[in-house]
C-alpha cells in the first residue's frame, strides 16, 4: 500500500505547535464540502462534512473513492480555549485489495493517547498529550482558521503512536480555478523528507479550496473544491 495514500491528509491533509499558543474562538458552523480528488493516478470523489454532536462537541469527516481507493477519517472533538482538541479519531483505507483501520483515542483528564485495530503493538502508545495536540484531519481546519487569523502554522501532529512537528510555510498568493471561477488563493507547504504537503486558502471558506501531497516529486493524491454549502 502507498503510505502516501493510506495516509491522505498528514497535514492534510491536510500543522499544535510543541506548545500551541492559544488563538480565539471562531464561529463553527455545519457544512458540506464536495471535491474532484486524484489518488493513484486515477480520478475520484472526496468530501468534507461538519456536523454538530450536542455538548459542544463536532464530528469531521472526510472522505475519498474512487476504482482502486477507498479513504475514510472521522475526528470528534471540541473546541477548547480557541484550540481544537481531538475525543476520537477513526482512519480507515481500503487500497486494491488491502484493508487498514485504526482508532485513536485522547483522553485529556489522563493526558494521555492510545490507538486500536490495525497497528503494530508498540504504536499502541500510550503517548503523553500536549495542550494543542491534533491529529491530520483536524490540522485542515487549523491550517485555515490561522491563515485567516495570521497566525504560525506550526503544529503537534499524534498518528499512528508517534507524535510530530509540522511547519508549515507561506508560498504566497496564486490564482487557482474553484467550480468554473478564478479565485485568489493563500498557498502554504510543508516538506518531510521526500514527502510534501501543499494546501490552497481561500477568503471565506473554512476548508481547504484544494490539497496536493506529493512523494517523490510526483503528485500521489490530490483533492480539489467543487461545491460548498
Amino acid at each position: 500500500m502507498n503510505p502516501a495514500i493510506s495516509r491522505p491528509l498528514q497535514a492534510l491533509a491536510a500543522t499544535a505547535v510543541l506548545a500551541l499558543t492559544a488563538v480565539p474562538a471562531f464561529a463553527m458552523d455545519a457544512f458540506t464540502a464536495t471535491y474532484q480528488a486524484s489518488a493513484m493516478g486515477m480520478q475520484g470523489n472526496g468530501q468534507m462534512t461538519l456536523a454538530p454532536q450536542g455538548a459542544g462537541k463536532w464530528k469531521y469527516d472526510m472522505s475519498v473513492r474512487n476504482q482502486l481507493v477507498n479513504l475514510s477519517q472521522s475526528t470528534t472533538f471540541e473546541e477548547k480555549n480557541g484550540q481544537l482538541r481531538p475525543l476520537t479519531s477513526s482512519d480507515s483505507s481500503v487500497v486494491l485489495v488491502k484493508s487498514k483501520s485504526v482508532k485513536t483515542n485522547y483522553n485529556w483528564d489522563s493526558k494521555q493517547a492510545t490507538w486500536s485495530g490495525d497497528i503494530k503493538d508498540n504504536r499502541k502508545g500510550p503517548v503523553p498529550l500536549q495542550q494543542g495536540d491534533m491529529d491530520a484531519l483536524l490540522i485542515n481546519l487549523a491550517i485555515v482558521r490561522d491563515v485567516h487569523a495570521g497566525k504560525p502554522l506550526r503544529y503537534r501532529m499524534l498518528e499512528n503512536g508517534k507524535a510530530r512537528t509540522l511547519s508549515y510555510q507561506m508560498d504566497g498568493k496564486e490564482t487557482i480555478n474553484i467550480a468554473g471561477k478564478q479565485v485568489t488563493a493563500t498557498k502554504v507547504s510543508q516538506a518531510d523528507g521526500d514527502k510534501q504537503m501543499i494546501v490552497w486558502v481561500v477568503p471565506d471558506m473554512p476548508v481547504p479550496a484544494r490539497i496536493l501531497q506529493r512523494e517523490d516529486g510526483r503528485d500521489s493524491y490530490e483533492l480539489t473544491l467543487t461545491s460548498f454549502r
